[in-house]
C-alpha cells in the first residue's frame, strides 16, 4: 500500500473535523448562517448521545 493511501486510511477521527465537513457542505449548498448554526449545535448533542457504530448504522439505513 502506498504511503499516501495508508495515511488517508489511518487518519484520526475528530468530531471537530466532522463538524467542519458538515459546515463546508452546508456552505457549498448555500444554507443560511442560522441554519448552519442550528445544525452544528445539534451535532454537539448527537455526538454526546450517539456512538460511532450507531451513527454508521443510521447512515447505512438512511435514504441518503
Amino acid at each position: 500500500m502506498d504511503t499516501e493511501l495508508q495515511s488517508l486510511l489511518y487518519q484520526q477521527w475528530s468530531n471537530g473535523a466532522c463538524r467542519g465537513y458538515v459546515i463546508r457542505a452546508m456552505e457549498n449548498c448555500d444554507f443560511s448562517p442560522d441554519d448552519i448554526t442550528r445544525v452544528v449545535s445539534e451535532l454537539h448533542y448527537v455526538f454526546d448521545t450517539c456512538g460511532i457504530e450507531e451513527a454508521e448504522t443510521h447512515y447505512q439505513n438512511s435514504p441518503y
